[in-house]
C-alpha cells in the first residue's frame, strides 16, 4: 500500500542510490542531479513543481557541491528554495538534511557543522524540517568512497533508515 508521493531534490548523494527500492511504501520520484548547487537546483524549481504535483514528503539535500568549488554563498539559495517548495506545496512535508561530513582538505568538520548550524535554524524559520545526519554518518572508508564524498552502500542503508524513521515520527505527530 502506497503512502503517496515522495519527492528527493538534491545532487549525486541523492541521485545514486535507489529509494524505491528501500522505501516501497512511496512512489519515489528521484530528482537528483550529479554535479548540482544549491543555485542549480533553484533554478530547476519551476520545472519540477510543474511536473511533480502534491507530493506528501520531499527530502532536500544540496549544498556538498557548493563545499567542493568553495561556494560558501549556498544557504541564501537553499532558503529560497524553501520557501518555494513550501509555498507551492503548502501540505507536503518537506526535510531538509544536513550537509553529511565529507573529507575535503579545506573544510575542517567543525566548519562543517557551523553550516550546519546555520541551516538548523533556517529549516524552523522557513516552515521545513531538519534532519540532522552528519553526526550519525562517520568519515570512513566503510560509509564513503575513496573521494570522500560519495556513499558506500552502509551509509545508505542508515541514511535511509534514518529517513524512514523521520518520516514515521512526522505521520505519527499528524
Amino acid at each position: 500500500m502506497t503512502q503517496g508521493t515522495f519527492l528527493f531534490l538534491g545532487d549525486s548523494l541523492i541521485a545514486d542510490y535507489n529509494w524505491q527500492e528501500r522505501m516501497t511504501h512511496f512512489k519515489i520520484i528521484n530528482h537528483g542531479v550529479p554535479g548540482e548547487t544549491a543555485q542549480g537546483l533553484l533554478n530547476r524549481i519551476p520545472s519540477i513543481t510543474e511536473s511533480v504535483k502534491n507530493p506528501e514528503m520531499i527530502l532536500l539535500m544540496i549544498g556538498t557541491n557548493n563545499l567542493i568549488i568553495e561556494d560558501y554563498s549556498f544557504l541564501d539559495s537553499l532558503r529560497q528554495i524553501i520557501v518555494t517548495l513550501t509555498a507551492k506545496y503548502p501540505a507536503t512535508e518537506v526535510i531538509t538534511n544536513s550537509l553529511l561530513p565529507c573529507q575535503l582538505p579545506w573544510l575542517s568538520m567543525e566548519s562543517l557543522q557551523s553550516i550546519n548550524d546555520m541551516i538548523e535554524p533556517m529549516t524552523q524559520q522557513t516552515g521545513s524540517c531538519y534532519l540532522n545526519m552528519f553526526n550519525k554518518i562517520k568519515p570512513t572508508p566503510d560509509f564513503f568512497q575513496s573521494d570522500g564524498i560519495h556513499l558506500q552502500p552502509k551509509a545508505y542503508e542508515l541514511w535511509s533508515k534514518n529517513i524512514l524513521e523521520f518520516v514515521s515520527f512526522l505521520i505519527e505527530d499528524d
